[in-house]
Protein backbone atom coordinates (compact mmCIF):
# COMPACT_ATOMS: atom_id res chain seq x y z
CA UNK A 1 0.00 0.00 0.00
CA UNK A 2 1.61 3.57 -0.88
CA UNK A 3 2.15 5.90 1.46
CA UNK A 4 3.12 9.38 -0.61
CA UNK A 5 0.90 11.71 -0.25
CA UNK A 6 -0.55 13.88 -3.63
CA UNK A 7 -1.07 17.36 -2.97
CA UNK A 8 -3.92 16.96 -5.78
CA UNK A 9 -5.87 14.76 -3.89
CA UNK A 10 -7.68 15.07 -0.70
CA UNK A 11 -5.41 14.24 2.16
CA UNK A 12 -9.23 12.97 4.29
CA UNK A 13 -8.63 9.16 2.14
CA UNK A 14 -5.09 8.66 2.66
CA UNK A 15 -4.66 5.24 4.42
CA UNK A 16 -2.16 6.96 6.97
CA UNK A 17 -5.08 8.38 8.69
CA UNK A 18 -6.44 4.96 10.48
CA UNK A 19 -2.97 5.11 11.89
CA UNK A 20 -3.47 8.37 13.47
CA UNK A 21 -6.51 6.63 14.99
CA UNK A 22 -6.22 7.04 19.15
CA UNK A 23 -6.40 3.56 19.52
CA UNK A 24 -4.08 1.94 16.42
CA UNK A 25 -1.39 0.18 17.26
CA UNK A 26 0.67 -2.97 16.86
CA UNK A 27 -2.41 -5.10 18.66
CA UNK A 28 -4.87 -3.34 16.54
CA UNK A 29 -3.17 -2.77 13.11
CA UNK A 30 -4.45 -6.39 12.31
CA UNK A 31 -8.36 -5.06 12.76
CA UNK A 32 -7.75 -2.45 10.87
CA UNK A 33 -5.85 -3.63 8.12
CA UNK A 34 -8.65 -3.50 5.56
CA UNK A 35 -9.59 -0.32 6.53
CA UNK A 36 -6.22 1.24 5.65
CA UNK A 37 -6.64 -1.49 2.23
CA UNK A 38 -10.02 0.41 1.27
CA UNK A 39 -8.58 4.01 2.14
CA UNK A 40 -5.32 3.00 0.06
CA UNK A 41 -7.67 1.46 -3.34
CA UNK A 42 -9.46 5.03 -3.34
CA UNK A 43 -6.49 6.76 -2.93
CA UNK A 44 -4.91 5.21 -5.66
CA UNK A 45 -7.82 4.81 -8.17
CA UNK A 46 -7.91 8.77 -7.73
CA UNK A 47 -4.37 8.95 -8.39
CA UNK A 48 -5.12 6.69 -11.88
CA UNK A 49 -7.49 9.20 -12.71
CA UNK A 50 -5.15 11.98 -12.71
CA UNK A 51 -2.39 9.94 -14.64
CA UNK A 52 -4.76 9.11 -17.16
CA UNK A 53 -5.44 12.71 -17.22
CA UNK A 54 -2.13 13.94 -17.55
CA UNK A 55 -1.68 11.33 -20.62
CA UNK A 56 -4.57 12.44 -22.43
CA UNK A 57 -4.10 16.49 -21.96
CA UNK A 58 -0.75 15.22 -24.29
CA UNK A 59 -2.81 13.59 -26.86
CA UNK A 60 -3.98 16.48 -29.49
CA UNK A 61 -5.98 14.45 -31.14
CA UNK A 62 -8.46 14.50 -28.56
CA UNK A 63 -10.16 17.97 -27.68
CA UNK A 64 -10.70 19.09 -23.91
CA UNK A 65 -14.55 18.05 -24.26
CA UNK A 66 -13.71 14.11 -25.56
CA UNK A 67 -11.26 14.09 -22.63
CA UNK A 68 -13.55 14.97 -20.02
CA UNK A 69 -16.17 12.03 -21.21
CA UNK A 70 -13.10 9.29 -21.22
CA UNK A 71 -11.92 10.82 -17.64
CA UNK A 72 -15.77 10.60 -16.44
CA UNK A 73 -16.19 7.44 -18.01
CA UNK A 74 -12.60 6.13 -15.72
CA UNK A 75 -13.83 7.97 -13.31
CA UNK A 76 -17.32 6.32 -12.63
CA UNK A 77 -15.35 3.25 -12.86
CA UNK A 78 -13.35 3.44 -10.07
CA UNK A 79 -16.13 5.30 -7.91
CA UNK A 80 -17.94 2.06 -8.53
CA UNK A 81 -15.43 0.38 -7.11
CA UNK A 82 -14.51 2.77 -4.30
CA UNK A 83 -18.35 2.42 -3.10
CA UNK A 84 -18.36 -1.63 -3.32
CA UNK A 85 -15.04 -1.37 -0.95
CA UNK A 86 -16.07 0.78 1.68
CA UNK A 87 -19.41 -0.21 1.58
CA UNK A 88 -18.15 -4.16 2.26
CA UNK A 89 -15.73 -2.24 5.26
CA UNK A 90 -18.33 -1.09 6.99
CA UNK A 91 -20.35 -4.33 6.88
CA UNK A 92 -16.94 -6.17 7.97
CA UNK A 93 -16.69 -3.35 10.81
CA UNK A 94 -20.26 -3.15 11.67
CA UNK A 95 -20.21 -7.00 12.18
CA UNK A 96 -17.22 -6.76 14.44
CA UNK A 97 -18.37 -4.02 16.58
CA UNK A 98 -21.73 -5.78 17.23
CA UNK A 99 -19.93 -8.71 18.12
CA UNK A 100 -17.92 -7.03 20.64
CA UNK A 101 -20.06 -4.87 22.20
CA UNK A 102 -22.28 -8.32 22.81
CA UNK A 103 -19.22 -9.98 24.43
CA UNK A 104 -18.76 -6.63 26.61
CA UNK A 105 -22.21 -6.57 27.42
CA UNK A 106 -22.37 -10.40 28.69
CA UNK A 107 -23.94 -10.72 32.36
CA UNK A 108 -22.00 -11.36 34.83
CA UNK A 109 -22.29 -13.90 37.97
CA UNK A 110 -22.46 -12.79 40.92
CA UNK A 111 -19.91 -13.64 44.32
CA UNK A 112 -21.67 -12.20 46.75
CA UNK A 113 -23.79 -15.78 47.43
CA UNK A 114 -27.21 -15.31 49.14
CA UNK A 115 -27.96 -12.45 51.39
CA UNK A 116 -24.60 -10.95 51.18
CA UNK A 117 -25.20 -9.93 47.65
CA UNK A 118 -29.01 -8.92 48.42
CA UNK A 119 -27.53 -6.66 51.78
CA UNK A 120 -25.09 -5.35 49.00
CA UNK A 121 -27.71 -4.07 46.69
CA UNK A 122 -30.13 -2.95 49.48
CA UNK A 123 -26.87 -0.70 50.91
CA UNK A 124 -26.44 0.57 47.06
CA UNK A 125 -30.44 0.99 46.18
CA UNK A 126 -30.63 3.38 49.61
CA UNK A 127 -27.74 5.21 48.40
CA UNK A 128 -28.36 8.70 46.24
CA UNK A 129 -28.19 8.65 42.59
CA UNK A 130 -24.96 10.39 42.07
CA UNK A 131 -23.72 8.41 45.14
CA UNK A 132 -24.92 4.66 43.61
CA UNK A 133 -23.00 5.39 40.40
CA UNK A 134 -19.70 6.46 42.58
CA UNK A 135 -19.86 3.74 44.21
CA UNK A 136 -20.07 1.13 41.26
CA UNK A 137 -17.89 2.81 39.56
CA UNK A 138 -15.40 2.63 42.45
CA UNK A 139 -15.88 -0.98 43.32
CA UNK A 140 -15.56 -1.90 39.37
CA UNK A 141 -12.16 0.39 39.18
CA UNK A 142 -10.36 -0.89 42.33
CA UNK A 143 -11.20 -4.55 41.22
CA UNK A 144 -13.93 -5.13 44.07
CA UNK A 145 -16.05 -7.99 42.40
CA UNK A 146 -17.56 -9.06 45.14
CA UNK A 147 -19.79 -5.88 44.81
CA UNK A 148 -19.70 -4.90 41.91
CA UNK A 149 -21.10 -8.27 40.91
CA UNK A 150 -23.22 -8.28 43.24
CA UNK A 151 -24.86 -5.49 41.81
CA UNK A 152 -23.70 -6.18 38.10
CA UNK A 153 -24.77 -9.93 38.61
CA UNK A 154 -29.02 -9.25 39.19
CA UNK A 155 -31.63 -7.10 37.97
CA UNK A 156 -30.82 -3.67 37.72
CA UNK A 157 -33.79 -2.72 39.85
CA UNK A 158 -32.98 -4.16 42.92
CA UNK A 159 -30.35 -1.75 43.28
CA UNK A 160 -32.08 1.65 42.22
CA UNK A 161 -30.65 1.24 38.31
CA UNK A 162 -32.48 2.15 35.37
CA UNK A 163 -32.04 -0.49 32.96
CA UNK A 164 -29.67 1.83 30.72
CA UNK A 165 -27.65 2.89 33.30
CA UNK A 166 -27.13 -1.18 34.76
CA UNK A 167 -26.32 -1.74 31.15
CA UNK A 168 -23.61 1.07 30.98
CA UNK A 169 -21.66 -0.19 34.35
CA UNK A 170 -21.89 -3.68 32.87
CA UNK A 171 -20.27 -2.84 29.89
CA UNK A 172 -17.65 -0.51 32.32
CA UNK A 173 -16.70 -3.50 34.05
CA UNK A 174 -16.12 -5.78 31.35
CA UNK A 175 -14.31 -3.33 29.61
CA UNK A 176 -12.29 -2.76 32.89
CA UNK A 177 -11.25 -6.79 32.75
CA UNK A 178 -10.95 -6.87 29.02
CA UNK A 179 -9.14 -4.27 28.16
CA UNK A 180 -7.92 -5.58 25.00
CA UNK A 181 -11.33 -6.38 23.86
CA UNK A 182 -12.43 -2.66 25.09
CA UNK A 183 -9.40 -1.11 22.66
CA UNK A 184 -10.02 -3.28 19.77
CA UNK A 185 -13.96 -2.33 20.05
CA UNK A 186 -12.69 1.69 19.84
CA UNK A 187 -10.13 1.41 17.34
CA UNK A 188 -12.90 -0.17 15.09
CA UNK A 189 -15.57 2.33 16.41
CA UNK A 190 -12.83 4.66 15.52
CA UNK A 191 -12.43 3.37 11.60
CA UNK A 192 -15.98 3.00 11.17
CA UNK A 193 -16.36 7.00 11.68
CA UNK A 194 -13.54 7.90 9.48
CA UNK A 195 -15.71 5.93 6.63
CA UNK A 196 -18.26 7.85 7.42
CA UNK A 197 -16.68 11.37 7.60
CA UNK A 198 -14.20 10.80 4.64
CA UNK A 199 -15.24 8.44 1.98
CA UNK A 200 -17.89 10.59 0.23
CA UNK A 201 -15.19 12.91 -0.10
CA UNK A 202 -13.63 10.66 -3.17
CA UNK A 203 -16.40 11.73 -5.53
CA UNK A 204 -15.43 15.43 -4.61
CA UNK A 205 -11.66 14.63 -4.91
CA UNK A 206 -12.41 12.63 -8.40
CA UNK A 207 -14.32 15.72 -9.75
CA UNK A 208 -11.79 18.05 -9.49
CA UNK A 209 -9.55 15.27 -11.40
CA UNK A 210 -12.17 15.14 -13.56
CA UNK A 211 -12.13 18.86 -13.94
CA UNK A 212 -16.00 18.96 -14.67
CA UNK A 213 -18.79 17.57 -12.68
CA UNK A 214 -20.57 14.71 -13.80
CA UNK A 215 -23.89 16.43 -15.34
CA UNK A 216 -21.17 18.15 -17.58
CA UNK A 217 -19.53 15.19 -18.43
CA UNK A 218 -23.10 13.61 -19.35
CA UNK A 219 -24.24 16.41 -21.26
CA UNK A 220 -21.08 16.15 -23.31
CA UNK A 221 -21.55 12.61 -23.90
CA UNK A 222 -24.83 12.88 -25.27
CA UNK A 223 -24.07 15.51 -27.51
CA UNK A 224 -21.05 13.19 -28.71
CA UNK A 225 -23.36 10.00 -29.04
CA UNK A 226 -26.02 11.86 -31.11
CA UNK A 227 -23.53 13.56 -33.55
CA UNK A 228 -22.01 9.98 -33.79
CA UNK A 229 -25.06 8.13 -34.78
CA UNK A 230 -25.74 11.18 -37.03
CA UNK A 231 -22.63 9.88 -38.89
CA UNK A 232 -23.27 6.39 -38.45
CA UNK A 233 -27.01 6.44 -40.14
CA UNK A 234 -25.87 8.99 -43.05
CA UNK A 235 -21.95 8.06 -43.17
CA UNK A 236 -22.67 5.33 -46.06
Amino acid sequence: MSTKFDTAISPALHQDNVKALPDYDDDTAPVLAQTMTAFSAAYQAIGEVKAAREAGEKNQAWSPETLTIKLDDLATKKLNAITRTFDAEMTRLNKAITFLEGELSQPVQSQAVGSLGREIRDHVKALKPDQRQAFIQRAIDSGDHLSATAVLGAPAYLSGFEDQMGQALLRHYHAKHNPDKAKRLRALQGARSLIEANAGKAFTAMEKVVGAPPDKAKKLREANNAAEKHFAMHGS
